[in-house]
This record gives structure tokens, C-alpha cells and sequence, in this order.
């Protein structure tokens, strides 16, 4: 998790710009309702990623639409760059981030967080043909491992193995795809969402998970939440009750099936 490929690939042509709105005119049907902006990365699949005819699609999208009509809120989507998610949040460019956004202890020091809506650890996945790590080793045993930038997993190889080799790729994509290729002998990388590369793919048969699934609250906290400003109680509010109805009335599940064959609450 950022908790954080099998869906399709983030466009380039999205790939040059910090924000962009997507508006559902389903969300819209009262013209005097206040707009609930909500910023998704877009390039996280299955959690969230744009298809081949530019539709923002994946589990966080549907559980965010799910709660903005359960909560009767009239909701926009933005897509914005990773690294930029809070910065952005607290300047007010948009008021809600459902994006895999894990509540580590450095994040929640920044923004608040709804309750958990799903969790995953963090683990390991090497070529096949690729030695055992060696995880009590400062330099993972010499192998060139992969994260992603401005994430939990690289905070976490930061922290443990200093002297790997480490490549820090700009989005999960490029992070599967220097795995496949070669470029890296191991990723680390949240769990769900590269099970569906390994999984759903042709390039992920290069690869395997190894060793035991990371789960360190420091680092990945206790879920992934949807973060919001820390001065605004009502919409953690309003969406703490909706993802609780969702959950109560089934449609959480139906949105968990769509995605993974097992329940990831």
C-alpha cells in the first residue's frame, strides 16, 4: 500500500500533468450542493488507474463513489501525482484522498484518517531465477532491490537495508516493469496490488513472492485510510458512518469481489 500491475497502464498523456479533474455527473444531480473534491493517483492498479479510454477505474474509485452517495455527497475526482497527495490536500486543492494511503505514524502526523477501509502487508517478490535474499544482511546479499518513490515500502528499505542497492522507480508500472526486464532482482511492494501483476499478467510469470509478509504499524499503520485535513471532523464523520452502512449492506463486498477472489478488510 502505498500500501501502491496487472490493469491497464497509466497514459502518458496524464503522466505530464500534476492535477486533473474527472467529474461524474452522477454525483452532480444537485446544482446547489458543494463539491467534495477527492484525489486518486491513477496509477495503482487494480486499487485505481486509468483505462485505455481515459475512465478513472479500480477498487478505491468504486468504494469512493459508493461513499459519496451513501454519505449524499456530490463528489469529483482528481488525479494527482503521488509524492504530491498532501501537500496538496492541505493547501485545499481538493478535500479527500481515497488512494491506498497507508495511516503510517509519519503521514498521520500531517492529516487525519477515516477508519480502515481495507488492509495489506507489504512483501517481497523476486525473479525466479534469483537467489534467497538474504533479509538479515544491510545490503539484502547484494541484490538490487526496487520501490516506489515517496512510499511506505521505500521509508521501510531506507530504514532496514541502507547499504542495498536501490533503484526508486516514479510509479508501481515502472516498478513491475524494471522487475520483469531485469533491472532489479527483487521489489517491494504492497501485497494486493502486486499479487494482480504476478497474477492477471503475462509479464508477472517472471516472478515470485518470497519470504514472510511485512505488517510493521511504524511504517504501514493499520490500514489504508482515506485522509483528510485535520480540521475537518464532518466529512471524517460522514464518511466513517458511510463506510460503515457499505460494509453493513453488502455493497463493500460486492466491490471486494469485483477485485480480488478473498476479502482484504
Amino acid at each position: 500500500m502505498r500500501f501502491a500491475n496487472a490493469s491497464p497502464l497509466f497514459p502518458a498523456l496524464f503522466a505530464a500533468v500534476s492535477i486533473l479533474m474527472i467529474a461524474f455527473p452522477d454525483f452532480s444531480q444537485a446544482q446547489n450542493k458543494e463539491i467534495t473534491k477527492i484525489a486518486v493517483e491513477g496509477s495503482f492498479p487494480p486499487f485505481n488507474y486509468v483505462d485505455a479510454e481515459n475512465r478513472l477505474q479500480g477498487f478505491d474509485v468504486e468504494i469512493a463513489r459508493a461513499l459519496c452517495e451513501t454519505a449524499n455527497l456530490s463528489c469529483e475526482f482528481i488525479i494527482q501525482k503521488w509524492d504530491d497527495m498532501i501537500p496538496n490536500l492541505n493547501a485545499r486543492h481538493y478535500d479527500a484522498i481515497v488512494s491506498s494511503m497507508s495511516m503510517s505514524e509519519e503521514r498521520q502526523k500531517l492529516v487525519s484518517f477515516t477508519n480502515s477501509y481495507y488492509s495489506s502487508p507489504s512483501v517481497f517478490v523476486v525473479r525466479k531465477e534469483t537467489k534467497m535474499l538474504d533479509f538479515q544482511s544491510r545490503s539484502l546479499g547484494g541484490l538490487a532491490i526496487g520501490v516506489t518513490l515517496d512510499t511506505v515500502q521505500a521509508a521501510y528499505v531506507a530504514e532496514f537495508f541502507p547499504d542495498a542497492k536501490v533503484t526508486i522507480f516514479p510509479s508501481s508500472p515502472d516498478l513491475y516493469k524494471g522487475l520483469a526486464e531485469g533491472s532489479i532482482d527483487v521489489a517491494f511492494e504492497d501485497k494486493l496490488a502486486i499479487y494482480d501483476w504476478l497474477t492477471n499478467t503475462k509479464a508477472g510469470g517472471c516472478c515470485e513472492f518470497t519470504g514472510n509478509d511485512i505488517i510493521d504499524p511504524k511504517f504501514f499503520g493499520d490500514g489504508a485510510g482515506i485522509a483528510i485535513r485535520k480540521a475537518d471532523d464532518d466529512l471524517r464523520a460522514k464518511f466513517n458512518t458511510a463506510l460503515a452502512e457499505i460494509t453493513s449492506n453488502g455493497t463493500y463486498d460486492a466491490i471486494n469481489a469485483k477485485y480480488f477472489p478473498f476479502s482484504i478488510r
